[in-house]
């Protein structure tokens, strides 16, 4: 039994799925307009908590939470545990890491990376669940396995039209997810022109496909879809196009 939605959890050991869409770049603040408080947070005129709060009130299949306020002005960095019928047992963490963007600076910040190392010491402390990483802005490691040209193995997808636009910085977080054996793949978005994955040392670095039109490109719209497993656990993926055609098949962890 096999169900379909943008986020989705399924059930037992039965198939779950996840559609990545990439479609519209917000423009998110720089930090004093955030730390004034929290009617300040906004992108460029909207309240950032606003439009936060609107994803969440309105959008039914949305799982999108406030992170801690810590973090702030990176307001959008929290985990999902998918479980089966048993909520004690997880089958996969999802991370989710605001990589800022707009007048915010474009990085995962240090704080960010000591809160990623805190919260899945404290929820997974032996890396026994896998966990899987989602942030919009791809780091520096995506220009290192980047292809040239066209996409040959051990790379699989179908479009590689521009050059990756990486975070500014590199604070830490990379190096944490590379020593974790628990992480298998890093999900980004970003680059509407690219839609490839890529081995990266122990892991997977992806990008999603440009499903909005929002944004720029005339490249046809697409989503990646991962599928997740649980008995045997496995991670696979794949590219869904608008026209329902899907290519670019790949086992992330088997």
């Amino acid at each position: 039994m096999k169900r379909e939605y943008d986020l989705q959890q399924h059930q037992q050991t039965k198939i779950e799925k996840i559609t990545i869409r990439e479609s519209k770049i917000f423009n998110k603040p720089n930090e004093s307009q955030c730390l004034a408080g929290e009617e300040a947070c906004s992108f460029r005129g909207t309240h950032r908590l606003e439009l936060m709060k609107h994803e969440i009130d309105h959008n039914v299949l949305s799982h999108s939470r406030n992170g801690p306020k810590e973090l702030w002005p990176s307001i959008s960095n929290y985990v999902l545990q998918v479980s089966s019928d048993d909520a004690k047992s997880p089958v996969v963490y999802l991370y989710f890491l605001d990589s800022g963007g707009g007048s915010y600076p474009e990085v995962i910040s240090s704080a960010q990376a000591e809160w990623f190392q805190h919260k899945s010491q404290e929820i997974n402390p032996d890396s026994r669940v896998p966990e899987l990483i989602f942030w919009h802005i791809p780091s520096a490691a995506y220009k290192k396995v980047a292809p040239w040209f066209g996409i040959y193995q051990p790379c699989v997808g179908s479009i590689n039209k521009e050059s990756v636009a990486a975070q500014e910085a590199e604070m830490g977080i990379m190096k944490l997810l590379v020593k974790r054996p628990s992480v298998k793949a890093i999900f980004v978005g970003h680059n509407h022109g690219l839609d490839w994955c890529c081995p990266y040392k122990k892991l997977w670095l992806c990008f999603a496909r440009h499903t909005g039109y929002g944004g720029y490109g005339d490249w046809p719209r697409g989503a990646r879809i991962l599928e997740i497993t649980q008995l045997p656990f496995s991670v696979k993926s794949w590219i869904r196009m608008e026209d329902n055609v899907v290519h670019s098949r790949v086992v992330l962890s088997p």
